[in-house]
Formats: C-alpha cells, sequence, structure tokens
C-alpha cells in the first residue's frame, strides 16, 4: 500500500510545515537522498511542546511528543517530494531528547516517532536511528527528530 493511502487508512492528518525558526532550510534533497533539518513537537493547537523528560515530563508524554515530531517529519517529506509515494526507504533518523542526566530511556521515547514511520511507510519506514539525551533544545522543546531519506524518481 502506498504512503499517502496509508495516512488516509490511518485517519492520520498532518500538520502544517512552519518557516524555519533560525538562519537555515527545512530539507535538501542532493542526488537522490533527502536531509530534513530538525523538527520540534508541535500538538495540533499550535504550541511547542517543551519540558524535560525525567523532571517535567513523563516517558509517556515522551513518546507522544516524538510521534509528534515525526508527524512533522512526514509533513517536511511531503512538502518537499510532493508525494510520500517517492520515499523509497526512511534511511536515518537522530532524536535529541531533552532530559536530565538520569534520565535513561532515550530509545523508548524515539519509538514514538520510529513506530509512526513503519505505520506509514511499512517496511520501508524500518530506518536506523540514534537517540540520545541533551541538557536543553532550542525553546525548550521536548525533543528534536531530523532524518535521511532515499527518494525515487
Amino acid at each position: 500500500m502506498s504512503a499517502e493511502a496509508r495516512l488516509i487508512e490511518l485517519g492520520i492528518v498532518l500538520p502544517e510545515v512552519r518557516a524555519p525558526l533560525a538562519s537555515y532550510v527545512q530539507y535538501k534533497i542532493c542526488g537522490n537522498m533527502l536531509y530534513l533539518a530538525g523538527q520540534g513537537p508541535r500538538a495540533p493547537e499550535g504550541h511547542l511542546v517543551a519540558g524535560k523528560l525525567g523532571q517535567d515530563l513523563s516517558i509517556e508524554q515522551g513518546i507522544a511528543a516524538a510521534r509528534l515530531c515525526g508527524l512533522t517529519v512526514i509533513a517536511t517529506v511531503r512538502q518537499a517530494l510532493g508525494s510520500l509515494d517517492r520515499v523509497d526507504q526512511v534511511v536515518k533518523m537522530l532524536c535529541l531528547v531533552n532530559a536530565t542526566p538520569d534520565f535513561t530511556e532515550h530509545p523508548t521515547v524515539a519509538n514514538g516517532m520510529s513506530d509512526l514511520m513503519a505505520e506509514v511507510f511499512g517496511e520501508r519506514g524500518r530506518h536506523a536511528r540514534s537517540a540520545i539525551g541533551v541538557p536543553s533544545l532550542p525553546h525548550g522543546m521536548a525533543i528534536e527528530i531530523e532524518g535521511i531519506f532515499s527518494i525515487v524518481g
């Protein structure tokens, strides 16, 4: 099944892709590769989900924030390519988790995004990934995710 059809089947509505917060572009296409800038977790109401895992946010809230990042990643991919069906593979994802020094569940939090990629892209959505904790992120957001995709056409 195509990724576009899968979105409809799952009832997923993608968020609006917003302009970058600083001096960069949201994506860059080089040959058959698409590179995305880091995307934050924007709630349906429009605000960034902020807070620190292990202090302000539970693991479940972190997973939900990572899924929100994943939705923005997918929306940005669609904007860059015109259709999600141009994605050959989700290659590599980097998940940065705003966390306390003693927080160790970064991979569990990142699964919120990884599971979404598999839901939408199927086997093509299974990817290599790094999930690391950082002491802060822009505007206090809880999660930031960037990605690399191979594309066709």
